[in-house]
């Protein structure tokens, strides 16, 4: 039910959204016929010592903003039939006045039909871009399951610091497999197009040697091999893996990763630094031993929380970073992606602008047990 109460909410703010974006582009495309109305009365009431004609070129001018060819030009011949009848009522048809206002109308229509069409192919390519970047996100980023095994929630977000895109070199998985269930939270060094293809090597890597490999330092090696094979200089990915297969404590190797923070059932929160971090992916040839896998404590009512450093790094207007520890009661709500949805905003509204970083995060809540009833005999 909480599952889907979730859904519910993200698809009315969804619908939110969605209606409040119809209604700017309706009252856009009244916008023009609105100027020319009211500069028409106004010159009607106020005679031709007004001078108000030129203000009809207004019209075409911001019908380039919303509307399409047909109705830009159809608001060009609105104002230049308003200017002939304007100056007809003042008899002023055939002055130098009017004889320009009316050339310049049919200057600002003929500009303002060609800066629409290009309005118009520029918003084509950009939703072709956009429904490349949601393709390319569901290959890479795919849906991870609500549940990670019996009573364990699972939530994820992602925010891009690309202008108009979906994904960057931020990566997250989650994996059932006969192993138990296995989880990567990385980030990629650098940004934008190489970032991407970086990230889709480590996932397809993970995706792969997470069901092949018996333990979780085998799927750090595949890793590192992949990312040997593709990655060139002195690139790197930074990632902590994780391990569920039941018991009170999740198993986790850290290769240069922010540690993940823990949340206790009864409200104290921590940060689970390892006891030997693992350089980061990328950068085997200069390990002197394998990565040392730690537990951290996960019972019944404690909740973990994987990121990647876009969040504890974004910074406010005065330079202050996001106060992670401080914001850890945003993380208790009864659904965990309302909770960290809530978490996510508030990020944003520290901010205040587009993140200077990709910002991914991802909860594991051990859900407490329910208490047993008995029936009445």
């Amino acid at each position: 039910m909480a599952s889907l109460g979730s859904t519910k909410t993200r698809a009315f703010l969804r619908l939110l959204t969605s209606v409040g974006g119809s209604r700017t582009q309706d009252t856009l495309k009244l916008l023009p016929f609105i100027v020319m109305a009211v500069v028409a009365l106004i010159d009607f009431g106020s005679g031709p010592t007004a001078g108000l004609l030129p203000l009809l070129a207004l019209g075409p001018a911001f019908a380039s903003v919303a509307c399409g060819l047909a109705r830009t030009t159809v608001v060009g011949v609105i104002a230049l039939a308003l200017c002939v009848a304007l100056g007809l009522y003042n008899d002023i048809i055939w002055s130098p006045r009017t004889n320009i206002t009316m050339g310049a109308i049919l200057g600002v229509t003929v500009a303002s039909v060609l800066a629409s069409a290009g309005r118009l192919r520029h918003e084509r390519q950009l939703a072709d871009v956009r429904s490349v970047a949601e393709a390319a996100q569901r290959v890479l980023l795919r849906p991870v399951p609500r549940r990670a095994g019996p009573g364990i929630g699972v939530a994820v977000s992602y925010t891009s610091a690309t202008a108009e895109a979906r994904i960057g070199g931020d990566l997250y998985e989650v994996v059932t497999t006969p192993h138990g269930v296995r989880i990567i939270v990385g980030d990629v060094q650098g940004k934008g197009l190489e970032a991407v293809e970086t990230a889709a090597v480590v996932l397809g890597a993970f995706r792969e040697a997470a069901h092949d490999e018996a333990k979780l330092q085998g799927v750090v090696a595949r890793l590192e091999n992949a990312l040997t094979r593709e990655l060139s200089g002195e690139q790197f990915v930074t990632a902590i893996l994780a391990e569920i297969t039941g018991g009170t404590s999740i198993t986790v190797i850290n290769c240069g990763h922010p540690p993940p923070m823990v949340l206790g059932a009864d409200g104290g929160h921590w940060f689970a630094d390892p006891p030997d971090e693992a350089l980061p992916l990328g950068m085997g040839s200069l390990k002197a031993s394998e990565p040392v896998p730690h537990q951290i404590p996960f019972e019944p009512g404690n909740q973990v929380l994987f990121y990647t450093d876009g969040v504890i790094e974004a910074r406010n207007g005065t330079g202050q970073f996001y106060p992670l520890p401080a914001r850890a009661h945003l993380l208790n709500g009864a659904d965990p992606q309302l909770a960290l949805d809530a978490l996510r905003a508030d990020l944003l509204r520290h901010v205040g602008r587009p993140l200077g970083d990709d910002a991914a995060m991802l909860l594991l809540r051990h859900r407490a047990a329910r208490p047993a009833t008995s029936s009445a005999a």
